[in-house]
């Protein structure tokens, strides 16, 4: 295992990657030292490793706070086109050490707090996951220090890592790219619950993650905003009020979000919801004080906890409340800030709303925020007095959608009945939008009346409801999927009508990761080695990893990548060891699931594949076997039971497997408690293979594909989501894929999928079916799983059992491949050069000229040494 460094050996590499800049060092310790004070007023001796990270963190903060008023400032004086990015998650993950990188900070940190007798992975410790998302759906230039940025994040005491969803990513990439970028959702005071696994199942805890602050998030109540609910509408000749509401106010609170070492500092705004002031004194006076208070407490309620995404739609009143809050509020600060951003003069208020397309893109983060949709609608009818045509214009050419998923269970329906209770003037929008929508559809086909049925808005048949989906297209100039696969599905099948109504809206916006977080903070070993072969610009342009290719037969090159593996492997370890007690092989193959726990995603495929190694081990002991840790992770939505009856079978697995002494240590299985950003940072760059083994058609894109790859792990997958694309990049013959495709899947579906004649075929596959089944790995509950089994034999809508021959060959071929580490090397360096693609500053880049309507021109900022360079003065134009 790797040793702490001597201050010998701490030293030396400190001077090979120089020590520029010591002054800077004085001016972060001086700097600590007065926050550290100022939030004590005690002696130092009695601060806690807390009390450091706050006084660190301000230090830090203290570095963007210029920067950022400076930017805000250029954008309110140039008046830039803005984006607005809305969506009901973002996993932001831990902010220190990201805004250390992005500000090229972390050296001098680092060594101001080792001279100060302080640990700086042990204070990044200390901050809480901001976790406002579930995972696949949500971070500036330096001063007095001028060398390598990668060895800036060379950590002298190992890397630290830090999931944030892509929506995270495409902020940062906002911020990079110099884009006038603002990122719109909900400052939950409960994020993604923590996971605890409790005699093998999933326990959710309470993620209370303000309870000690955010040094990160400024509260800004001067831009408080009003949001109603309830009421009613009344038509009169000037127009239609919608009054008799209740009232909510949303707070915003504002986070930086840094370029990567440009100078730019975007803005995430999250509204948290807070009652009126005010009391009904005639209650009070009849004793209902009491109960007002109780009151205020359900309309904060709004903003209380994040909803757990189990792909499966639940029409609840406080979700369509929280949707309708954000897009609320965000409409409201889009309109003032459009209105006071005019050549930087604040006496002059710009009314012509035609030029709102102009100025403004707001994208919709799936059908979440499908409610700005309408909500625009009412302000510039309503408030603004426009015409509907023309403002439905303006609508149409302002808003742009993403879609994230083909499966039907998870598209928004919202009951009409709930709209007409809580939003009743939006309801009437919606039914003035469809009737508009359908005259236009019998317009193009005429006669063709079950196209009318399949087009509405409103679906009929039992309960009315609103397909919010149908509402985010309509209402959009364009829709996007994440993947090629993913778009071409939702052309053929899901939206097929709209497409053919609408081709020109329908386009593709393949997700990306930021590599700035992904690979140059959580791997800046693997960094340090590439950016010695090709330079560090890779960092910003990430399709320079191509270069790559030429040494993929150097020697040296193979040496050093595969070197940068081990250590991480070994780190890995270690964490590993300390947290399960298990003791781990650095030596073995880390085969790695880790995601949202869900049918689809098929850990149950793997779980198969355990059991059938595991078999075959037992069977032949003294056979050379390739040694395997496999690990899965991911939390299961609360009321998700197969989720969490998932998790119990893998860990029940593991219970049998890491306690067989014959077995050894040639196979290990570990259930990944409380999989977030911060493990994921540990777990990621030591990966060796990546298993992304979605039944095809089922996963819209994937980015934890995308981490993995960048970070030297071959893949075995199905041709589902990215992995399609990753396979083009890369070589296919530099995946392993396996199993179905789309097209095989569909003509199974024809044909009839009867999961028993697999049972019966396979007797690998049978045995292990029946050792499930028959309590082999529940000996004291025998008949524990056997609701999965029956799952699996009867109602299986993910078709385990016809990838299962597949996939066990496939891995086969895998264990062939990893007897080989050359070879193996040489593949991850084939994986790593094909990553340029899935940057998420070449998806950003794409959105802003082929959906936001931004020109090339607009996109170089990122390489301007102060484009927000304009003079500082007081406040801030936010």
């Amino acid at each position: 295992m790797s040793k702490p460094l001597s201050d010998h050996d701490r030293k030396k590499q400190i001077s090979v990657r120089g020590l520029a800049g010591v002054e800077n060092v004085t001016d972060l310790k001086q700097n600590f030292n007065r926050h550290l004070h100022f939030t004590l007023v005690k002696d130092r001796n009695v601060a806690t490793r807390r009390d450091y990270y706050f006084a660190l963190a301000h230090t830090v903060r203290d570095h963007l706070m210029g920067r950022w008023i400076r930017t805000q400032q250029h954008y309110y004086e140039k008046d830039p086109k803005r984006v607005y990015y809305i969506s009901l998650e973002f996993y932001m993950g831990r902010a220190l050490q990201n805004t250390m990188v992005n500000l090229a900070l972390e050296n001098a940190c680092d060594e101001a707090m080792y001279q100060m007798g302080l640990d700086m992975e042990e204070l990044e410790d200390m901050e809480e996951d901001a976790g406002l998302g579930n995972g696949g759906l949500g971070r500036l230039a330096g001063e007095h220090f001028e060398f390598s940025p990668i060895r800036m994040v060379q950590r002298v005491r190992g890397a630290h890592p830090s999931l944030p969803a892509f929506a995270a990513c495409f902020l940062d990439s906002m911020a990079s790219l110099g884009l006038a970028g603002y990122g719109y959702g909900i400052r939950y005071e409960f994020g993604i619950f923590n996971q605890k696994i409790v005699n093998g199942w999933q326990v959710e805890e309470a993620d209370d993650w303000l309870r000690f602050g955010n040094p990160w998030e400024k509260a800004r109540p001067e831009y408080m905003r009003p949001v109603h609910f309830y009421g009613k509408t009344e038509h009169h000749a000037d127009g239609v009020k919608w009054v008799d509401t209740q009232v909510v106010l949303a707070l915003p609170y504002d986070t930086p979000i840094p370029g990567y070492r440009n100078n730019i500092v975007n803005t995430m705004r999250l509204w948290s919801a807070k009652a009126p002031c005010e009391f009904n004194l005639k209650d009070f006076n009849v004793g209902g004080y009491i109960q007002a208070v109780l009151d205020r407490n359900l309309a904060e309620n709004i903003s209380r906890v994040l909803y757990p995404n189990d792909n499966f739609f639940e029409g609840k009143e406080l979700r369509l409340k929280q949707e309708y809050f954000v897009v609320s509020a965000t409409l409201q600060d889009i309109i003032r800030r459009f209105k006071v951003s005019k050549f930087g003069s604040r006496e002059i208020a710009r009314t012509d709303f035609s030029k709102l397309p102009e100025k403004v893109a707001i994208q919709l983060n799936d059908t979440h925020p499908a409610m700005a949709i309408p909500e625009l609608m009412r302000v510039l009818v309503d408030e603004e007095k426009l015409s509907w045509e023309t403002a439905w214009d303006i609508c149409v050419r302002t808003c742009a959608y993403t879609n994230h998923t083909v499966l039907p269970e998870a598209l928004e329906r919202w009951p009409v009945d709930l709209f007409a209770h809580l939003l009743p003037r939006h309801l009437e929008i919606v039914y003035e939008i469809n009737r508009r929508h359908l005259e236009a559809i019998a317009a193009k086909f005429p006669g063709d009346q079950d196209r009318l049925r399949r087009m509405s808005l409103i679906e009929e048949g039992g309960q009315k409801r609103i397909n919010m989906a149908h509402l985010c297209i309509v209402g959009s100039h364009a829709v996007n999927g994440v993947a090629q696969i993913h778009s071409d599905i939702l052309k053929a099948t899901v939206f097929k009508d709209f497409y053919e109504m609408e081709p020109h809206k329908f386009q593709n916006k393949t997700n990306g990761i930021t590599p700035r977080r992904w690979l140059v903070m959580c791997n800046p070993g693997l960094a340090e080695v590439i950016a010695e072969r090709i330079g560090e610009d890779f960092i910003r342009d990430l399709d320079q990893l191509r270069s790559l290719c030429k040494y993929v037969n150097d020697e040296a090159f193979i040496r050093d990548v595969a070197k940068v593996k081990q250590e991480n492997k070994m780190k890995l370890a270690v964490h590993l060891e300390d947290h399960y007690k298990v003791k781990i092989n650095p030596n073995s193959m880390f085969d790695i699931q880790v995601k949202r726990i869900h049918e689809y995603k098929r850990q149950l495929l793997n779980c198969l594949h355990i059991i059938t190694y595991y078999n075959r081990i037992k069977k032949e002991p003294n056979r050379q076997w390739t040694p395997r840790t496999i690990m899965i992770g991911g939390k299961a939505a609360p009321g998700y039971h197969t989720a969490k009856m998932i998790i119990r079978l893998i860990t029940a697995i593991g219970e049998v497997v890491n306690n067989d002494p014959v077995v050894g240590d040639r196979l290990k299985v570990i259930f990944l408690e409380n999989y977030r950003v911060t493990l994921a940072e540990k777990v990621i760059p030591a990966a060796d293979l990546s298993e992304q083994i979605s039944t095809a058609g089922t996963e819209a894109s994937g980015t934890g594909n995308m981490k993995f790859m960048l970070n030297g792990a071959l893949t075995i997958g199905t041709m589902d989501g990215a992995n399609v694309e990753m396979a083009e990049e890369a070589g296919e013959g530099n995946l392993f894929i396996f199993g179905m495709r789309v097209d095989d899947v569909e003509a199974l579906d024809k044909k009839g999928y009867h999961a028993g004649e697999y049972y019966n075929r396979l007797p690998e596959l049978k045995q292990a079916i029946d050792q499930i089944s028959g309590g082999f790995f529940s000996p004291k509950q025998p008949d524990l799983f056997k609701e999965i089994v029956n799952m699996l034999m009867h109602h299986d809508r993910f078709k385990v059992f016809a990838d299962y021959e597949a996939y066990i060959k496939c891995q086969e071929d895998v264990n062939a491949l990893y007897k080989n580490p050359k070879e193996w090397t040489k593949k991850a360096i084939y994986n790593i050069a094909g990553c340029g693609k899935f940057s998420s500053d070449r998806t950003i880049a794409q959105y802003a000229r082929e959906i936001w309507g931004f020109e090339n021109k607009q996109l170089k900022g990122s390489k301007r040494a102060n484009p927000a360079g304009a003079a500082e003065k007081t406040g801030l134009f936010f």
